[in-house]
């Protein structure tokens, strides 16, 4: 099979899909790997690393898109790469189509037969290829709410780790999946308050088992009410696979919480779950609403590049071999995780909870 790996072009987007070793793998196992001149150098992998692979060094990503069987990417396409899209390509990548109509409409407009990172599922339920940077983007929450806390930013001035003498700073964190774990993990070992909220009771029990020092709290309209007001740092971290968040903090809410505050909306991938969210850009990341400082930048991992891309590909290698491999449709027969995977199809969407959220009938994947 012949792989394609493009140059990301969304906003401050440094993450390749490919890393040398594994166009290596790909080359040994006699598949031709071709890579857009510079699409590693933002994740500190240089060009010759892959020449040395095995792979083609090709300046042109319209010649990846019309050459290539399976494109490996980062991000979901881009205007500027639409028109490279065509009938029975297979894309790999993150999609959050329901939370991108103008992406759906082109996949299913050019007949792109588009697998979506966030939609695979393993059997136990876990999601193999989010799970790394939900990781990633959980910790950078707290980062970023640190230093949009700061008085220059906009933010109350409140320091999260506290000093003798002088409270900590509190964070909130709505859903207590991967994410929220890893938000919470950092926000307390820098000595911070943190109370996590989510519906799974089961969940919280596990919370409360290795977070020993974090409050643990069923979420509902009531409970977060309650908490707003002390809130210094809201960190949205709620996810339901494959389709749009829902609104848990409203406009209303807002005017609960103190002037300066913070919210980092990390689920807004697909939607966000604060009504007054909106996807940033690493360029303009932050807007303040009532006094409330908003982050939602949509690829957070993006930034620490170099650990993203290992930390992604070591994740999504697997099911990129199996494809390459085998087929596309061979793949998906073998794999139910990786068939779930599958948004869209031969013009058809096959994804359930993207269907729904976009109000567009649902096919059922067939062969013919």
């Amino acid at each position: 099979m012949i792989i394609g790996v493009p140059k990301e072009i969304k906003d401050h987007e440094y993450r390749v899909g490919l890393t040398p070793a594994g166009a290596r793998q790909l080359v040994e196992a006699g598949h031709t790997v071709l890579v857009q001149t510079g699409a590693g150098q933002g994740s500190a992998l240089q060009d010759e690393d892959y020449r040395k692979a095995g792979a083609v060094l090709t300046p042109s990503p319209g010649e990846i898109y019309a050459t290539a069987e399976l494109v490996v990417k980062v991000k979901e396409p881009q205007p500027e790469e639409f028109p490279f899209l065509r009938p029975g390509l297979i894309l790999f990548t993150y999609l959050h189509l329901a939370a991108e109509p103008g992406v759906t409409r082109e996949l299913l407009n050019r007949r792109v037969t588009a697998i979506g990172y966030e939609t695979v599922q393993a059997a136990d339920g876990s999601l193999p290829l989010l799970t790394p940077m939900s990781e990633v983007a959980g910790r950078m929450a707290i980062y970023h709410g640190i230093y949009y806390l700061e008085s220059p930013r906009g933010g109350k001035g409140v320091l999260l780790s506290g000093v003798p003498g002088v409270r900590p700073g509190r964070v909130t964190i709505l859903g207590g999946g991967t994410a929220g774990l890893n938000a919470a993990k950092l926000a307390l070992g820098l000595g911070a308050q943190v109370c996590v909220m989510d519906m799974s009771l089961t969940r919280l029990r596990f919370l409360d088992d290795i977070l020993h020092n974090a409050t643990t709290l069923i979420y509902s309209p009531t409970a977060l009410e309650e908490i707003l007001p002390g809130t210094d740092l809201l960190i949205g971290t709620v996810l339901i696979p494959g389709a749009r968040t829902p609104k848990l903090v409203t406009r209303g809410m807002l005017g609960l919480m103190e002037k300066g505050s913070v919210i980092v909306d990390v689920s807004i991938d697909q939607g966000g779950c604060v009504e007054t969210s909106r996807p940033t850009t690493h360029s303009n990341p932050t807007f303040v609403v009532d006094g409330i400082v908003h982050y939602g930048v949509t690829n957070m991992p993006g930034a620490v590049a170099h650990t993203s891309t290992f930390a992604l590909t070591n994740a999504t290698f697997p099911y990129i071999r199996q494809l390459a491999d085998l087929g596309f449709a061979e793949a998906v027969r073998r794999d139910p995780s990786l068939a779930l995977g599958v948004n869209t199809y031969q013009g058809q969407l096959t994804e359930p909870a993207v269907a729904e959220a976009l109000n567009l009938p649902c096919a059922p994947l067939e062969f013919d």
